[in-house]
């Protein structure tokens, strides 16, 4: 928690920093460390985005339907807040610095990002991917993947507690478990299985003849030590080697300058 907290309380203090300082469209979340809630002005400019990304995702309607997404205190923000609060406008969201990096053209042309993520150059994301990872009784699980880059599946992370942690029932409806998981390592504690997100992960790379990669902080050495937990869990060698973890700071080393500078001034990310 104290890593979490930590990485919390830095970027309140620098968003709410950038805000003032651009005039940026915004509100706080009424907490002891409160969130920034960016706005976004009629010239289409957003103070949660990089610039030529957030043009990119407005320009992209499957892109742009994730901007709609209500944040969760939303209604207890009325009628403080001149605008309806959205998940995207959070300065902590993990899935707007995900939006940020790879919504930008120069990313995704990017020879050395592509290496590294072991995918081809040009691919075009989709996020909230569904990958229908089979249950015991033949239905499939929908639940969301944040992204998924040609065969790569990505879980991203930032200020979050955790990975989520689930009853052992929920996980026992996967099809594949016994099969991909040695179920004993899975940090079981009573009848809650913590890394709930990884787990699910894993089973999709299965389930698709894809990877799985984590990408989170170097400031967040829990999450870190909670994914190698589950990844030493894994029966398959084969599998295992198509799971991988990336932090925001290695990403960030390969990624254009100005965008580098968004992530350092922003989040704090520095190669």
């Amino acid at each position: 928690m104290r890593w979490a907290g930590a990485l919390r309380h830095e970027l309140s203090a620098r968003n709410q920093q950038i805000a003032v300082r651009n005039g940026s469209i915004h509100e706080l979340t009424a907490s002891e460390m409160p969130s920034v809630i960016f706005g976004c002005k009629e010239s289409r400019q957003h103070g949660n985005f990089y610039p030529a990304s957030y043009q990119n995702i407005c320009a992209n309607p499957e892109w742009a339907r994730r901007l709609a997404k209500v944040h969760t205190r939303s209604r207890k923000a009325l009628p403080r807040a001149a605008w309806r609060w959205r998940e995207l406008d959070c300065a902590n969201s993990s899935d707007a610095l995900l939006m940020n990096v790879f919504c930008s053209r120069r990313t995704l042309i990017n020879p050395a990002l592509s290496s590294m993520l072991g995918v081809p150059s040009g691919m075009a994301p989709q996020f909230g991917f569904k990958p229908g990872i089979p249950f015991r009784n033949g239905m499939t699980d929908r639940t969301e993947i944040d992204m998924k880059l040609g065969d790569l599946l990505v879980e991203a992370k930032l200020t979050e507690t955790d990975f989520q942690t689930a009853p052992a029932r929920m996980i026992a409806r996967y099809q594949d478990l016994e099969e991909v998981f040695e179920s004993g390592e899975l940090m079981m504690s009573g009848d809650v299985v913590p890394g709930y997100q990884l787990i699910r992960g894993v089973l999709a790379a299965c389930a698709t003849g894809g990877s799985f990669c984590v990408f989170c902080d170097t400031r967040r050495p829990d999450l870190i030590e909670n994914w190698y937990s589950v990844m030493r869990a894994v029966r398959s060698c084969v599998l295992r080697c198509r799971l991988q973890l990336l932090t925001w700071q290695e990403l960030a080393a390969v990624l254009p300058k100005s965008l580098q500078k968004f992530l350092r001034a922003k989040y704090g990310i520095v190669p």
